[in-house]
């Protein structure tokens, strides 16, 4: 039995249930019936991501899966260093492999976002062939999510439910088996335990917003599983949205190519997506901007509007990483030059440019890629007709020696050289009914 003698008060029609047991319920739901091989945890070192850890040895244990641990040290904190080392402690002492992944702040944009979506990259780089990885998010993180989201404004979308899991850019899924479980209980079960954990100082700075949305929780005294059970009802809402945006979807959106191929462009057929109802048109425009972009999280909600405004008058605009061109019977969704036009990668084999180009060459390794940018563009030998306009263009990867083109997959018939769109999981239509 997993750890049948420690005990956490769960009441469902009067019978308790274990931590432990409601753990492998949980795990059974979302893996199961037929387990993979070896997961991945995410673990920093907290009291939830240790109670993760020791629930998913105990579980691991029993249904024969094995279990790889990573922990990404953000270089904020001189302490983090010996928290990782902690975590990797624990682990050997569990019979687990763990590692360590570095990062470091760039200063761009904002950090909490920043850090998050490097996370997951890094982490997303790490797995290997591990397709599942589980995060410690709780109950607590679910309510105080709810609040933070309705504090800024959300909809239907931005206020639904955190969902148990998650298709994470680059074909993995991200894995939430604490959900239903608060703080409070998976500390108790680390205490009783005995199981080391730190306290993150972090997690009393009022610069922070979920910090400040922690404590007013706890200063007004509200019902964390009720807010968890709003954001569940949203969630369902969601679903039914969803449904209605994948229908309008398919009769006015199509997936750009080019001579048979993708350019990972979105084209909107204007009119039809005009005639729609407003809510329906914020999450088309939301959805795309974050499928060209392979953007996690979708743009905030007054810049959207902002940009959804600046179409139906006629005008384009930028957003999330993604810029949007108008013509009198279309809107293009292709990405924002700005947001590429630093990101540069030596070309070794089949290589990954701005997370869904895959690069291959048998030739040119040790040159660079980056996007053809307008330097590029006035070297291209010829522009044949039905090519993609000129901003649509510049953002596609090409191949450079210092400042000459050597070659462009769209226009240099070079057969040692071929960039081609990643695979995704489904069409853009469809993917709009798993967000």
């Amino acid at each position: 039995m997993p750890n049948a003698g420690v005990w956490a008060a769960s009441e469902s029609f009067g019978v308790t249930t274990s931590l432990a047991d409601r753990f492998s319920g949980h795990m059974g739901r979302l893996l199961g019936p037929e387990f993979p091989t070896t997961i991945g945890l995410a673990v920093s070192g907290g009291a939830d991501s240790m109670a993760m850890l020791v629930l998913a040895h105990e579980w691991a244990r029993i249904y024969g899966v094995g279990l790889r641990v990573v922990t990404v040290d953000h270089g904020l904190r001189p302490e983090a260093a010996a928290e990782a080392a902690m975590v990797a402690a624990e682990s050997a002492a569990l019979g687990h492999s763990h590692d360590t992944l570095h990062w470091h702040w760039d200063k761009q944009g904002n950090l909490q976002d920043s850090a998050r979506q490097a996370r997951l990259d890094m982490i997303g780089a790490w797995r290997g062939d591990v397709a599942h990885v589980l995060f410690a998010h709780t109950q607590n993180d679910q309510g105080e999510t709810l609040l933070m989201r309705l504090a800024r404004g959300s909809g239907v979308e931005g206020l639904s439910a955190m969902t148990e899991t998650r298709r994470v850019a680059g074909g993995w899924q991200l894995i939430r088996p604490l959900l239903t479980e608060t703080r409070a209980e998976l500390r108790h079960h680390v205490d009783v335990l005995q199981v080391p954990y730190v306290d993150d100082p972090s997690n009393e700075d009022d610069s922070y917003e979920r910090v400040r949305t922690r404590k007013a929780v706890a200063s007004l005294g509200l019902d964390l599983a009720a807010l968890a059970d709003t954001a569940t009802r949203m969630g369902r809402a969601k679903v039914a949205l969803a449904a209605r945006a994948a229908e309008v979807a398919a009769r006015c959106v199509s997936e750009d190519l080019w001579e048979g191929k993708p350019t990972g462009d979105l084209l909107f057929e204007r009119d039809v997506f005009a005639d729609v109802e407003r809510d329906t048109q914020l999450r088309l425009l939301a959805a795309a901007l974050q499928w060209v972009a392979s953007a996690d999280y979708r743009p905030r909600a007054k810049a959207l509007e902002g940009l959804l405004e600046r179409i139906l008058g006629g005008a384009g605009g930028t957003l999330h990483g993604a810029q949007v061109s108008v013509t009198p019977t279309t809107f293009r969704v292709a990405r924002e030059f700005a947001a590429v036009c630093k990101h540069s990668v030596t070309l070794e084999g089949v290589t990954v440019w701005d997370r869904r180009w895959r690069i291959s060459s048998t030739k040119y390794d040790g040159l660079t890629i980056r996007a053809l940018g307008p330097d590029g563009w006035q070297q291209l030998p010829e522009r044949p007709a039905g090519y993609p306009p000129h901003d649509a263009a510049i953002v596609r990867p090409a191949l450079f020696d210092a400042d000459r083109l050597v070659a462009f997959d769209m226009i240099t018939k070079e057969p040692r050289f071929s960039a081609n769109l990643a695979p995704r999981a489904a069409s853009f239509v469809a993917s709009l009914l798993s967000r």
